[in-house]
């Protein structure tokens, strides 16, 4: 399916660079360097630098087998990334050789400039972080804060609004068919991994899936969904400095591969998470995006999310599987075990289950959005259910961030009810683009809670409801409490709920006094969840 290449030319070459970036007095340093190794570059910290040499390999998905070409994609990588780290990326410095001695030369430096000496090798300079800070290292240490989905959703809408069009955005729609190709071409070439009829399987499933989307993506890229995204968003290369999520080694090698659909980009870093088994945090970053950006067509275009999410889980498998050389023994098992399991993930996420509408509803202080985020990542298919939220919906209907407070009219019966009809469009729109919902609201009256029930039929999905219940007391204490929330209820709010006529409720009734867990564990098990409501 695929012919594998290694390094091409400059081997030689570049292992005397190496040696020479590799070593403490290059930089005038009393402490060792430390390399590190992947299958398209070698990086070593140095103090507070970083020097990273691409290596000159050719593969079917990157092409850096001349030293033009790794140049090119230095000066590249420097531009790009600047968007999202302007502090980390300093420049391009040539290695060169004079009178038979390697020597590295300064940032901005051209070919030109550093005669009679050659020039040999180029690296990106970089200003050294804290590489235990990089998002992969804390999540392997279980060191993710408790509100990082908020975070990375935040830093991938800022990314997304800075990212500029290309000039042939169609053509990204082909290229999401290349991928489907090329990654089990790639992964097919180490038959170790798993066999070709599970690839000629996936590769199948997944092209019929594109032919199904290629009307809706190429809308998409009409209408200005696909630009110059940072195209590699995965935890490996988000860096906390500040406590605050930064992006950084973006696609510089090929303008086609950074050229997509912003969902694709957003794809990588769901997938990613997905894979680390941190399905909560990256339903909560796909949820706040969607709220964030309150786009109909980021609805609609969910349709797309299982081939997105299985295209960038079989990217990851191809690139394991061209790493492969670099290792043996025990570290070749775990790296051939990684690509296996990638491949798996994408076999996953391209045949998603039948979508499925959930409703949550109750009295102010019941807990409604607390429990459906805990629910929302355990439905299956993608990385769980959409949540949609009625005090996130009021929020984006008054064009004002979640937290800021609305005034009393804000809240009258007329905007309620435009808030419920948003809500059932929204709800719509996603179970027709196969995606599970979660709705959260009061739904205090029948006709609201019947209206949600319709959604569901109307779009040919089952339908769950859940009545969340609790004293009044505690219901007050609750609201008090809250801070940083969407909801601006408060105790009288909660009073005067208390003298609602609710009518017959047909929803599952729970009692939401006690602890979320233990509300949620039982929610799980009513609703057929595995795992209970534990995410």
């Amino acid at each position: 399916m695929g012919e594998e290449t290694g390094t091409v030319v400059g081997a030689d070459v570049q292992e005397a660079v190496f040696a020479l970036l590799a070593r403490s007095e290059t930089y005038g340093l009393d402490g060792a360097v430390k390399r590190i190794d992947t299958h398209g570059a070698v990086v070593f910290l140095a103090g507070a630098d970083v020097y990273k040499v691409k290596r000159a390999v050719r593969y079917p998905f990157m092409d850096l087998s001349t030293l033009a070409r790794r140049h090119r994609v230095c000066e590249a990588e420097i531009a790009i990334n600047r968007v999202n780290a302007p502090d980390i990326y300093l420049g391009v410095a040539p290695v060169v050789r004079r009178d038979g001695v390697l020597a590295l030369g300064r940032d901005g430096q051209r070919a030109e400039d550093v005669a009679p000496a050659e020039v040999v090798e180029w690296a990106v300079h970089m200003k050294r972080f804290d590489e235990e800070a990089t998002l992969d290292r804390l999540a392997e240490r279980g060191a993710l804060a408790p509100d990082i989905a908020a975070r990375l959703a935040d830093m991938v809408v800022r990314a997304h609004a800075a990212a500029p069009p290309v000039p042939a955005p169609e053509a990204s729609v082909e290229e999401l068919a290349r991928y489907a190709r090329r990654n089990a071409e790639g992964v097919a070439l180490r038959p170790e991994i798993v066999s070709v009829e599970r690839l000629l399987a996936l590769k199948a499933a997944s092209l019929a899936a594109h032919g199904r989307l290629r009307d809706l993506l190429a809308e998409r890229a009409r209408t200005g969904f696909v630009r110059r995204c940072h195209g590699d968003m995965h935890l490996r290369n988000i860096v906390l400095i500040d406590g605050a999520p930064v992006l950084f080694d973006a696609i510089e090698f090929d303008e086609s591969i950074g050229s997509i659909d912003l969902l694709y980009d957003l794809a990588f870093l769901l997938m990613d998470l997905a894979a680390r088994n941190l399905e909560a945090v990256a339903n909560g970053v796909l949820n706040r995006y969607l709220w964030a950006r309150d786009c109909d067509a980021d609805i609609a275009g969910l349709a797309a999310l299982p081939l997105l999410l299985s295209l960038r889980a079989g990217v990851r498998a191809m690139v394991a599987a061209a790493g492969l050389r670099y290792f043996e023994g025990e570290q070749l098992s775990e790296a051939t075990e990684e690509a296996r399991a990638y491949v798996a993930l994408a076999e996953r996420f391209i045949a998603p289950p039948p979508p499925r509408l959930i409703a949550v509803g109750g009295l102010s202080g019941t807990g409604k959005s607390t429990l459906a985020r805990q629910l929302a990542p355990l439905v299956p298919g993608g990385v769980g259910a959409v949540h949609l939220r009625s005090d996130v919906v009021r929020k984006n209907l008054a064009g004002v961030a979640e937290t800021v407070r609305l005034p009393p009219e804000a809240y009258n019966a007329d905007t309620t009810m435009a808030v419920y009809a948003r809500l059932r469009e929204l709800a719509l729109g996603a179970l027709r683009a196969g995606q599970s919902v979660i709705v959260d609201a009061v739904h205090a009256r029948e006709d609201e809670r019947d209206a949600i029930e319709a959604v569901a039929r109307q779009a040919g999905a089952a339908f769950a409801g859940l009545w969340l219940e609790a004293p009044v007391g505690v219901l007050e204490a609750r609201v008090t409490e809250r801070v940083g929330d969407a909801s601006d209820a408060d105790a009288g709010v909660v009073r005067g709920q208390a003298n609602y006529t609710l009518g017959d409720i047909g929803w599952q009734r729970l009692a939401a006094q006690g602890e979320i867990g233990e509300v949620a564990d039982v929610a799980g098990k009513l609703l057929g969840l595995a795992g209970g409501g534990r995410a």
